[in-house]
């Protein structure tokens, strides 16, 4: 399955989950929601090499470990 479809699923089931209720925050959740998992799996397969982990996600080495702290990945 593409990370999209799989994506997709999980709204689809949160929008049939809110029962007509009001989403809120729903961009926010989704980015929170994949962030940290995608940030896991890099910085395993960079050996957790925060520089190649940041290369390869394409954004600035301090960006990285703020999200890391953010996601309570590092201290």
């Amino acid at each position: 399955m593409k990370l999209e479809d799989a994506v997709r699923t999980s709204l689809e089931a949160y929008f049939r989950d809110l029962r007509g209720a009001e989403p809120h925050g729903v961009q926010q959740m989704v980015l929170q929601s994949v962030e940290k998992p995608m940030l896991e799996v890099v910085l395993r397969h960079a050996e957790g090499n925060q520089r190649l982990a940041a290369e390869w996600l394409g954004i600035n080495r301090n960006t990285l470990r703020r999200k890391l702290v953010e996601h309570g990945l590092i201290d």
